[in-house]
């Protein structure tokens, strides 16, 4: 028994062999959110696809994922946890092995909804394994490893689908779950203790399926609506009615129902909603800007496969070391200034991004990734720590669960912003940069503009077409970077306005006290 720990808590036999497993399956599972970004324009090569089918790759994941995610509670409660979790992981595992052997985007579109779906009791059954684990004042230590599964798998997944993809194949960026999730299984399956599973307790199908039909419509309008010309499209607007009056019907329900899918008490607590806004606009940002970062060192830049995944590696290795440093020192500080210096090196880090050019030098590219890197791993820690410090014991699991739908819808709904965007704005920029060169543009008829760009034959009018493309798209990734910049501050405010989690004499505030097995 751990000398540090309260008198009523008893440690958990093989604990150290469930943490391992715990953190490789939330590892596992995060980590496949983003590892298929490098691999995109091989994935798109192989099934003959355009930009915009081959980016269902990341949002059929990312959505699936989302709206599996509000049953999870249900789920562990009926059925019991370690059974769910054993059930999810098996899912995942073997639907990844799927998706490696696609054959069509059909299929890999449809195997990423299967590995969404059964991955998303993963994260929040692991964090509630880990607070479960260790004592109370443990918690600071034990969110700290977990959370960097959380964090560090979406960061750190271009870097390893960048070396699969350039000394394999993109296919093992999937193939390569399989050990680690079979060993997570046999571990969990055989060290585990299970809870008591509540036969008589009931699911809120209604609200459930409410949901999943408004996000999934919502998604589909951000997917679809720059291709459609948004509302000037049927086929949008009805993606957009059915999304806002399904959110209207479930938050009615919610409050009316004697058995909600998500508890509304849940929401008195104004530290973890504050928590649940911040978390949106932190899962934004950090699989967005993956996203974008990939095709722009790729297309833009000109390195390969694996020396973008080389580049990308100081991001999840700046996440680390600050999660490490952050769980050391969540007890000794205030956590609010904590993450209030987190969002100011993320926002600093996007400033700086958004002033790149594709000659940017890579000490500069090195040093803003590494940036905003520590500044995530800056916020996460205390976020997770102030946002549980005063939810009742009762609402843990729905607020892990809760906590995980609003960092996955966050993600799906920054990446397909952040695409649409960029398609805009290279547009706008294309035309603005076009009108301004005509055959008797004085820039076109002399040096060696006039040699290269010669507007009088159809190669030069070819060549200029690229590169005023290229310029347009320098500009729009630009603009991204920058929208992502505006999109963090007021993260600030609402980490403000929070109350400071109470201390207590050795017990860690980092959540509420953990259920008996």
């Amino acid at each position: 028994m751990d000398a540090s720990a309260p008198a009523e808590f008893k440690v958990p036999p093989h604990r150290g062999i469930i943490v391992i497993c715990t953190i490789a399956a939330t590892l596992m599972q995060t980590l496949d959110s983003t590892i298929a970004n490098v691999a995109l324009p091989y994935m798109q090569g192989t099934f003959s696809a355009t930009l915009d089918q081959v980016t269902w790759v990341l949002t059929s994941y990312i959505v699936a994922a989302a709206v599996m995610t509000a049953p999870v509670a249900w789920l562990a409660a009926r059925f019991g946890r370690k059974r769910i979790f054993v059930i999810c992981l098996a899912g995942f595992t073997f639907s990844s092995v799927l998706c490696g052997f696609a054959l069509s985007l059909e299929q890999m579109v449809f195997y990423r909804v299967v590995q969404g779906a059964t991955g998303a009791a993963i994260v929040p059954l692991s964090q509630s394994v880990m607070m479960d684990v260790y004592p109370m004042n443990q918690r600071g230590k034990a969110m700290a490893m977990w959370g960097m599964g959380v964090m560090v798998g979406p960061i750190i997944g271009p870097t390893l689908g960048g070396y699969l993809t350039d000394a394999f194949d993109w296919r093992y960026c999937f193939f390569i779950n399989l050990p680690f999730g079979l060993a997570a299984m046999a571990g969990l399956g055989f060290f585990l203790r299970d809870r008591v599973p509540d036969q008589a307790l009931r699911f809120d199908w209604t609200g459930f399926v409410i949901l999943a039909v408004s996000l999934g419509a919502f998604q589909l309008m951000l997917d679809r609506g720059a291709h459609n010309d948004w509302l000037e499209s049927g086929e949008i607007i009805a993606y957009a009615v059915i999304s806002g009056l399904g959110l209207y019907l479930f938050l009615v329900h919610v409050w009316l129902s004697p058995n909600p899918l998500i508890p509304p008490g849940i929401f008195r607590d104004f530290n973890f909603t504050a928590g649940l806004s911040t978390m949106f606009a932190i899962g934004a940002v950090l699989v967005a800007s993956v996203a974008l970062l990939a095709p722009y060192l790729q297309s833009m830049a000109g390195y390969s496969a694996w020396d973008t995944g080389l580049l990308l590696a100081p991001r999840g290795a700046g996440v680390m070391f600050a999660m490490l440093v952050a769980g050391r020192i969540v007890d000794r500080f205030e956590p609010r200034i904590i993450m209030v210096f987190g969002v100011m090196l993320l926002a600093g880090s996007l400033w700086q991004m958004s002033r790149w050019t594709p000659d940017v030098a890579a000490f500069d590219l090195v040093f803003s990734t590494t940036l905003q890197g520590v500044g995530l791993g800056f916020i996460f820690i205390p976020l997770q720590v102030i946002s549980f410090a005063t939810l009742p014991a009762q609402y843990r699991t729905d607020g892990a669960a809760l906590f995980s739908l609003i960092r996955n819808v966050g993600s799906a709904i920054g990446v397909s912003i952040v695409a649409t965007m960029l398609t805009a704005t290279q547009q706008i920029m294309h035309a603005q940069i076009s009108e301004t060169l005509t055959p008797f543009s004085r820039l076109a008829q002399t040096g060696g503009a006039y040699l290269f760009w010669n507007l009088a034959n159809p190669r030069g009018r070819a060549a200029i077409d690229s590169e005023i493309g290229r310029q347009s798209l320098i500009v729009a990734y630009s603009n991204d970077y920058l929208i992502m910049f505006w999109m963090t501050l007021p993260a600030i405010v609402l980490i403000l306005m929070m109350r400071k989690p109470p201390r207590r004499t050795g017990a860690h505030p980092a959540a509420p006290a953990a259920h008996a097995d």
